[in-house]
């Protein structure tokens, strides 16, 4: 069964920005507790990914390419919530991938950074600009933003 191992950071400064960089834009076609369907595009790509509820930082996670072609229809006919639009940039720091996410829309000023890891306690090295941990915290979930976008928050 293919798990997501995936620790959460708040960004607190741009040094990320000089990394390659891609725009994303995703939906859910459910957002359960116990399972999130989402769609997404990705640069010129489309993918479905179908994940189940968070254990701690686990969670088991299914991830289809599909044609973004498709992905776009099911974006504007199927998505029933907020759909999120993002800047993903990667970073490469000692060997592991570090995805930054610069959120839009109606998620604009949130900036978090995430690093799948192998197991739980696997040790890795946090760069200057990742803050806060918020690994647990819901709102944080792209499938909570596209119900409870930032800009509510604050």
């Amino acid at each position: 069964m293919p798990k997501e191992i995936e620790r959460k950071f708040l960004v607190v400064s741009d040094g990320y920005k000089s990394s390659p960089h891609k725009y994303y834009k995703q939906g859910y076609l459910s957002v359960e507790p116990d399972k999130t369907v989402r769609v997404r595009v990705a640069g010129d790509m489309g993918f479905l990914t179908v994940k189940g509820r968070n254990n701690g930082i686990s969670r088991t996670e299914y991830e289809y390419e599909i044609p973004a072609a498709d992905a776009n229809d099911m974006l504007d006919n199927l998505v029933k919530t907020g759909v999120i639009e993002k800047w993903r940039y990667v970073c490469v720091i000692d060997g592991k991938k570090w995805e930054v996410d610069e959120f839009l829309g109606d998620n604009a000023g949130l900036v978090v950074a995430e690093i799948e890891l192998q197991s739980e306690d696997e040790p890795f090295t946090k760069p200057a600009w990742a803050g806060d941990e918020v690994s647990g915290d819901e709102r944080y979930y792209n499938s909570s933003l596209s119900q409870n976008p930032y800009k509510n928050w604050r």
